[in-house]
C-alpha cells in the first residue's frame, strides 16, 4: 500500500507504520463484531489467509484489498488506515449510521457510541431491550469491567452471584471478568448507556 501524506509539507508516512496501523485497526474491528476470519473473508471478498496476514502484519496489501476490508465494516478507506496523528480532532457518530449497529435481533439492539475504527481500552454503547429482551455475556479478559446507567424503563443485573434491580436514572458499576446479564422484565422498552473498560 502506498504512504499517504498527512499534509502537502508532512513528510511521508512510512508503509510499514501503516501496515501495522491497518493490522491492528482490522483485528480490533473484527473483533468488535464479533467476527471470525471466515465471516471477514466472506463480507469483503478477501481471503481468509490474507486477512490473517494483515492482522499480523505481515502482508502489504494493495489500496483494492483495503477498500474492500474497509467496505466490509461499513468505513471508507481513509477512516480505515488513518493515522491517529493526522486524524481530525473531532470525529463525529451519526444517529443514522447503521454500522455503528453492532447488533439487532429480538433480544437487544446494540449500537456503539465509540470510533469503531480506533484502538481503544474503553467502549461505549447504546443497548436498547425490548420488554423480555436480555443481553447475556460470557467472561471478559481479566479485569473487564462495565458501567451502566439506565436512561429508560428498568432492568434487572446479574454479575456471577450478585444481582441488582436498577430504574430510570439509576447506575452501576460491575465486575465484566465473570459471566454477567442484563435484563428487562419490565413491559416497556429499556434504553441504556453501557461502557465497558478493559485493563
Amino acid at each position: 500500500m502506498p504512504a499517504r501524506r498527512s499534509g502537502s509539507n508532512a513528510a511521508p508516512v512510512p508503509a510499514d507504520a501503516i501496515n501495522e496501523d491497518l493490522g491492528r485497526r482490522v483485528k480490533k474491528l473484527r473483533g468488535d463484531r464479533g467476527w471470525s476470519l471466515e465471516e471477514l473473508s466472506s463480507a469483503s471478498g478477501v481471503s481468509r489467509s490474507m486477512l490473517s496476514e494483515i492482522e499480523r502484519q505481515r502482508a502489504n496489501p494493495t489500496l483494492s484489498v483495503a477498500y474492500r476490508i474497509a467496505r466490509a465494516f461499513g468505513l471508507t478507506l481513509q477512516d480505515l488506515i488513518e493515522s491517529a496523528d493526522s486524524a481530525s480532532a473531532i470525529q463525529a457518530i451519526r444517529a443514522n449510521d447503521t454500522a455503528q449497529v453492532f447488533r439487532k435481533d429480538k433480544q437487544c439492539q446494540i449500537r456503539t457510541l465509540s470510533p469503531l475504527n480506533l484502538e481503544k481500552d474503553v467502549e461505549f454503547y447504546e443497548v436498547r431491550l425490548p420488554p423480555g429482551g436480555a443481553l447475556r455475556s460470557q467472561a471478559h479478559i481479566d479485569g473487564t469491567r462495565e458501567f451502566l446507567t439506565v436512561e429508560k424503563g428498568g432492568v434487572e443485573l446479574h454479575s456471577a452471584n450478585s444481582r441488582e434491580t436498577l430504574a430510570k436514572g439509576d447506575s452501576a458499576t460491575y465486575r465484566a471478568d465473570v459471566a454477567h446479564a442484563i435484563l428487562n422484565s419490565g413491559r416497556h422498552e429499556a434504553v441504556l448507556f453501557l461502557v465497558v473498560i478493559y485493563r
